[in-house]
């Protein structure tokens, strides 16, 4: 690419699914019925967990925080990727993407260190339930859900500062739902070997390891299931909704930052994206918590405090 044609990006225009304009209206009253799902979902188990004594457990104290990661990155991602239906040029400025990127980086990170932290909750119930309590106590916790909000917070930094040093061809149409990473590098006209060596091993170490860490953890807790005679199904059932969603969650994650971006496909990235913003969070409140006997009990009496 010729230097003329190389600048400092002002703003941007998110494509979204634009090339899509005779699936517009219900394209987009699918989304908005999934975000408001997702948002409702997890305020529902917020509240439930708050008023319920009983669920102030390290297990619901994990997916409170959970739900709250789940709320605030798809409320980063899904009101501007609703706008690009209706408005004819959905521009965001330069600032703000980073901001975007910011954000949905450091969200993801503190998902994966939750979700490990959760895994681990459910090795020791299941595998030592006698040393639980003195194992996972409120300390290790209050810890565990500290350092992944702090190291998610520090660890898109880097990301962000080497974006934002990028320079970018005469196009600024992001062919993604929302300012990623992958469609900036290909946007940009300036080297991008630094960002995306940084995003290979950022990904390797923190997905893959944590990855390793939860498949560890379901392995034993399998183990330990096969030696009970009775609830064995239902054991069963809920191990392996947990595990469809960390594979979907870590699986699209994996496919779509741990590869070279000659390879990447913007359609396909697209596509890939819906799973880790709008299916998993869909399913992290069902999968956790909504086929929680306990949870159910717990919104029961919500509605009869509300009822007095």
């Amino acid at each position: 690419m010729k230097k003329e044609n190389t600048t400092s990006a002002t703003e941007f225009v998110i494509v979204g699914f634009s090339e899509l304009p005779q699936l517009k209206v219900p394209v987009f009253w699918g989304f908005l019925f999934i975000y408001l799902i997702i948002l409702s979902g997890n305020v529902l188990i917020m509240v439930i967990v708050y008023f319920d004594s009983h669920l102030h457990t390290p297990m619901y104290f994990f997916l409170v925080n959970l739900s709250l990661v789940d709320i605030i990155y798809t409320s980063t991602i899904f009101p501007k990727m609703l706008a690009t239906f209706f408005v004819e040029v959905p521009r965001v400025s330069f600032d703000a993407c980073l901001m975007q990127l910011y954000i949905f980086i450091a969200m993801v990170c503190t998902e994966t260190i939750l979700l490990t932290a959760m895994a681990y909750d459910h090795y020791v119930a299941i595998c030592n339930p006698l040393r639980y309590r003195s194992t996972i106590n409120r300390t290790l916790c209050l810890q565990l859900a500290a350092g992944s909000w702090m190291f998610s917070l520090v660890e898109p930094i880097p990301h962000t500062v080497l974006t934002s040093a990028l320079s970018f061809c005469a196009s600024r149409q992001v062919n993604h739902i929302f300012c990623d990473i992958t469609a900036l590098i290909k946007l940009s006209c300036s080297s991008t070997h630094a960002i995306e060596m940084l995003t290979f091993i950022c990904g390797a170490v923190v997905g893959l390891s944590s990855f390793a860490l939860i498949l560890t953890s379901y392995f034993n807790i399998i183990s330990s299931i096969l030696k009970i005679n009775s609830g064995r199904d239902k054991a069963f059932s809920t191990c392996g909704s947990h595990l469809t969603a960390v594979m979907l969650f870590y699986g699209s994650l994996m496919v779509m930052y741990l590869r070279p971006p000659s390879t990447y496909s913007m359609t396909q990235n697209k596509m890939l994206s819906l799973l880790y913003i709008g299916v998993v969070p869909l399913c992290n409140p069902i999968v956790y918590s909504l086929k929680n006997q306990e949870l159910k009990n717990a919104l029961r009496k919500v509605k009869r405090m509300k009822r007095k």
